[in-house]
């Protein structure tokens, strides 16, 4: 099993609209959202699920790949990896897996499934971290197959 995390695009802040879920990407965040969805859309299978937060920002990140997409409640602002993990059914779910989301519920996952010590990873606006679930001589493991940036592509 593949699991993208790609952590939303910069947004507007808070303050200017008074309701977190209704936050929209700034400019700059549609040019990395779009810069990121032109290389994972080259890179992605074409079974690939993808599942976005229903946070405003979100929802246009993960519109810029141009692929259908679900929302689920369970990948909202300060959701929680157990309900994370077990929306997207990992490790045990066939294929790719993308989830379009926040911090610190991404870092946290990645911390979880790298068995990192600390209790978050940073995941920079815009970028992503593909992990794969694979079997060796009868055990479980997570590798990283990229870490991308909007910044650098």
């Amino acid at each position: 099993m593949d699991l993208i995390l790609w952590r939303h695009a910069e947004a507007i802040d808070l303050d200017l609209v008074g309701d977190d879920m209704l936050r929209s990407l700034t400019s700059k965040g549609e040019k990395q959202a779009a810069r990121m969805a032109a290389w994972l859309d080259r890179q992605l299978p074409d079974g690939a699920r993808i599942w976005a937060s229903p946070a405003t920002r979100t929802e246009q990140t993960a519109m810029a790949l141009q692929r259908k997409y679900k929302t689920h409640s369970s990948l909202a602002p300060l959701s929680n990896v157990d309900d994370l993990l077990r929306l997207v059914q990992w490790p045990n779910a066939k294929g790719c897996v993308v989830v379009v989301g926040h911090q610190p519920t991404l870092g946290q996952t990645i911390s979880r499934l790298l068995g990192l010590s600390e209790s978050e990873c940073a995941v920079k606006k815009g970028a992503l971290w593909w992990l794969r679930h694979r079997e060796r001589d009868g055990v479980g493991q997570t590798v990283v197959v990229t870490v991308q940036s909007p910044e650098v592509l």
